[in-house]
């Protein structure tokens, strides 16, 4: 059956091509996409944006088990769970939510579909892929130490995820509960070791201090140290973030001044984009900034939902100069140095002010809403000295932004199935172990093929973007997936805990908090589908 991967991801890409098909005749007006017909059909075009992903993701899969040297029995249990789930899916229904399903009949597409679901190589999935025999096997796997294979192909790699996968098992897993219950930022000794392991410049090049290494590897590491807790793993996106801005588009000045010191961890930056009234509308934005007179810029205006700001060093921040231009092109970003705040005084510069935002989850680095008055940023603080190019600047870094929250999302995952794993070992009800119950293997079984699934299409991604490809699509597909993939796994590991698992003291309960969030910030899922089916029936 595993020789058949391959011609059943192509079979599912043929059957996304077919409903892109069906989608462009919903969505068109002589010949062009229409964005209100869009808005009319958004059920549909978003729909379709989860099938082309569903289909992509079986593609990666079928690479990853193609590209191991040594494939053993769970890996071959893997694939076939995977594409049996999968194949089911697009044959019947795809989630988009836990209430919305797309269906191919939506799309007139029912025949389609059963054709889809007729090919040899995807019937022979759909009969055996999925069945109950297949996940019992997977399960017992599981339960005796068995894990999927991970290799990349790249021993240097492999190495960098065991150390990280190492330092996030000692150092955060243990005490990211306690953090999280005390709502406390995360330790400056354990900000140090990270930046000591070389987190903050794993792509920044050696020339600037940095690791000079890929976006592959930013996955590794940003998704074993949100294995052991997301907010170690987004610690990291901040200097991505900010690196990449810089590293592209920044002067050479610029580029001297602050790459080093994100590189090692004595600049700390955080991204200060979102306001409270535009949301993902970014072209809306309001906070202006102006020359002053005395030489440098004011800002004016409010940000929200800004990452561990009182402790960031470096803001970068998008701003509108040209109040004249209500568009993008009005729109130019500020690297805006600030003073380290502390617990005492949070935001102890002029012209500054910030609140912290209470949330469920995610809470090591803390939210915060800002007001600017006049907050002043010095005369070199335009980033490239162009004005007018900050939207631009910033699209840059969607691509690996989206990847590496999807590689964060697959950490978290991870992490909840290793807790639902443990509690389902360990607990025992009516003489077994809760793993000696078909529903609770069930969950397990699922978990694993599905991380497997978003894994290797982030990988895909994160490969492209090595390569120096446009991968906005794929790395949209990775983020969405991957995002469904931790809050189901989350969902079913405090499930296979019971009421416990909605205990405080039990870090499942932190988990599901932690992965809820991961379907909103860099995208929201109804975001991600826009553009993912915006794109390709742009041709992108």
């Amino acid at each position: 059956m595993t020789g058949d991967a391959r011609a059943a991801g192509e079979a599912a890409r043929r059957f996304a091509a077919t409903v892109q098909e069906a989608t462009g005749r919903l969505v068109r007006r002589e010949g062009a996409l229409d964005a209100a017909l869009a808005t009319r059909e958004q059920r549909r075009f978003h729909g379709f944006a989860w099938i082309a992903t569903t289909a992509e993701a079986l593609v990666a899969t079928a690479c990853w088990y193609e590209g191991l040297e040594d494939a053993r029995d769970i890996d071959r249990l893997v694939l076939e769970v995977a594409f049996g789930e999968y194949c089911a899916q697009l044959a019947g229904g795809v989630a988009m939510g836990q209430s919305e399903v797309v269906r191919p009949a939506d799309y007139g597409l029912a025949e389609a579909a059963r054709a889809f679901a007729g090919e040899p190589s995807v019937a022979a999935f759909l009969e055996q892929g999925n069945a109950p025999e297949t996940r019992a096997a997977l399960a017992q796997r599981i339960a005796s130490g068995e894990r999927p294979g991970e290799s990349v192909g790249d021993g240097a790699l492999d190495m960098v995820r065991g150390q990280f996968r190492r330092f996030a098992a000692e150092r955060i897993a243990p005490r990211a509960q306690a953090w999280h219950l005390a709502d406390a930022l995360i330790p400056l000794d354990i900000v140090a070791e990270m930046a000591a392991l070389g987190v903050f410049g794993v792509t920044i090049s050696e020339e600037y201090g940095g690791l000079g290494l890929g976006k592959l590897a930013m996955c590794l590491v940003s998704e074993e140290l949100s294995r052991g807790w997301i907010c170690a793993g987004s610690l990291g996106t901040r200097s991505e973030i900010a690196a990449e801005l810089i590293g592209t588009n920044g002067t050479t000045g610029q580029k001297t001044r602050y790459l080093p010191r994100i590189a090692d961890g004595s600049i700390l930056p955080t991204a200060v984009f979102t306001e409270p009234d535009t949301g993902s509308d970014l072209a809306s934005i309001r906070t202006r900034a102006v020359r002053d007179p005395a030489g440098g810029w004011r800002i004016d205006g409010a940000k929200t939902w800004i990452t561990h700001a009182a402790r960031a060093d470096l803001m970068t921040v998008l701003v509108r100069t040209d109040l004249a231009n209500p568009g993008h092109g009005g729109l130019s970003m500020l690297l805006a140095e600030k003073s380290r705040g502390t617990e005492a005084d949070p935001f102890p510069d002029p012209g500054l002010a910030g609140e912290a935002i209470d949330v469920l989850g995610y809470r090591g680095m803390r939210e915060y809403s800002l007001g600017f008055e006049g907050f002043r940023v010095a005369a070199d603080g335009l980033l490239g000295a162009v004005e007018g190019q900050g939207f631009r600047q910033l699209m840059q870094t969607f691509e690996s932004a989206r990847i590496q929250t999807a590689a964060r999302a697959v950490g978290v995952a991870w992490n909840a199935f290793d807790l639902g794993l443990s509690y389902a070992v360990d607990r025992r009800q009516f003489g077994n172990s809760l793993l000696a119950f078909p529903r609770v293997a069930d969950k397990l079984a699922l978990m694993v093929a599905e991380i497997v699934a978003a894994r290797e299409l982030t990988y895909a991604a994160a490969r492209e973007k090595d390569a120096g490809e446009r991968c906005d699509i794929v790395a949209g597909m990775a983020k969405l997936l991957a995002a469904r993939t931790a809050w189901s796994a989350a969902d079913a590991a405090l499930q296979i805990h019971g009421g416990n698992g909605y205990a405080l003291e039990y870090p499942i309960s932190r988990v599901l908090c932690d992965a809820r969030v991961l379907n909103i910030f860099e995208g929201a899922g109804e975001i991600q589908a826009q553009v993912i089916a915006r794109g390709l029936l742009m041709g992108r």
